[in-house]
């Protein structure tokens, strides 16, 4: 089995770490690692829904995404400060929205608001997927403390099932799991995998960079995402202890 510049095997996450509750003001927060990619992920409980929504006993989740001006090696400029989001900001943002959305009953929510804000602090590739993962952990902790607090009843169960995701690829003819940035930029296939807690896929974005990839090797990577997605989900209920 090859070895990976890092010393993991293909079928090997990077080192995985959440740190729950990192922010003290939000409702709910998780700073996650995966290897030397750390994002910010915070939630902000709000009661009501988006006008379109108004009336209709359904809430809402969404999510937005940034890194930070020095996240990577050379700086980049602020968003906020040029006046326009980017067209991949965008995309990442919606993809956290949907992938959270996937396991939220918004009729047990209420008509409350939980916007998921997921911050880019040191990125080395699989960004996206960190945020999600990170960001199901805030979304917990952002619904137990409105529970808490009365705005979701007692016996309501929001969440339906949990939701996390990760990268793979084929580098050298090879499927590996958790593409760091040197792998990333050499793959010859790269994949973004969102699934959740019961096996079911919620989102499957792969794009052959260089030869195309077929069946065979799309099934390889899934069952490699799967399988890292199951530890991901351990990781996330060891972090959220009994919430």
């Amino acid at each position: 089995m090859t070895t990976r510049k890092d010393g993991r095997t293909p079928d090997q996450l990077r080192p995985v770490t959440i740190e729950r509750g990192w922010s003290e003001q939000a409702e709910g927060s998780a700073l996650i690692s995966f290897g030397k990619t750390k994002v910010l992920c915070t939630a902000s409980f709000t009661p009501g829904v988006p006008r379109w929504l108004t009336g209709k006993g359904k809430g809402w989740v969404t999510a937005e995404y940034a890194m930070l001006p020095r996240a990577t090696n050379e700086r980049s400029g602020r968003e906020s400060v040029k006046g326009k989001i980017g067209g991949r900001t965008h995309e990442i943002s919606r993809l956290i929205g949907r992938s959270l959305r996937a396991v939220v009953d918004m009729k047990a929510l209420g008509e409350n608001t939980i916007v998921i804000d997921c911050d880019v602090l040191q990125a080395d590739g699989g960004t996206r997927t960190a945020a999600i993962t990170g960001a199901y952990v805030a979304l917990v902790d952002a619904m137990e403390w409105a529970r808490g607090k009365g705005h979701i009843g007692k016996n309501s169960v929001p969440l339906i099932d949990s939701v996390s995701a990760v990268s793979v690829g084929i580098i050298d003819g090879e499927p590996m799991l958790d593409l760091a940035y040197v792998e990333d930029v050499r793959a010859e296939t790269d994949m973004n995998v969102v699934v959740t807690g019961r096996g079911l896929f919620v989102e499957v974005q792969g794009t052959a960079e260089g030869a195309p990839f077929d069946r065979a090797e799309l099934d390889a990577l899934l069952d490699l995402a799967t399988n890292g997605a199951r530890e991901l989900g351990d990781l996330q209920t060891e972090a959220l202890g009994d919430a």
